[in-house]
């Protein structure tokens, strides 16, 4: 059974930075493309960056230059780097992940990011 843990949500001063990590274990196959969503309470839970297979990343244009993602296939995690971090960053995060050999993709439990000002 796959599962995706995430980690590092935490409440964070406006101009910090904070990392977030996803563990996706219960597959002895890789992952297809790899990505962070966000969501507040209300509105749609929306991408915020995904990486390929190969490395190409995607971002949301409200992010850009301030956040990083990455992936490890080895370790099949996927890390979000967020700098600069602003209030209307706050939301829940969630990992997102397809694995090959399994059908649809799967979604992490959500950590709680909070920027204070």
């Amino acid at each position: 059974q796959v599962q995706l843990v995430e980690s590092g949500g935490v409440l964070v001063q406006v101009g910090g930075s904070l990392r977030l990590s996803c563990a996706v274990s219960g597959s002895r196959f890789g992952m297809k493309a790899m990505g962070w969503y966000r969501q507040n309470p209300g509105k749609q839970r929306e991408l915020v960056a995904a990486i390929s297979v190969g490395g190409s990343t995607n971002y949301a244009d409200s992010v850009k230059g301030r956040f990083t993602i990455s992936r490890d296939n080895v370790k099949n995690t996927v890390d979000l780097q967020m700098n600069s971090l602003k209030p209307e960053d706050t939301a829940v995060y969630y990992c997102n992940v397809g694995v090959w050999g399994y059908p649809g993709d799967y979604w992490g439990q959500g950590t709680q990011v909070t920027v204070s000002s």
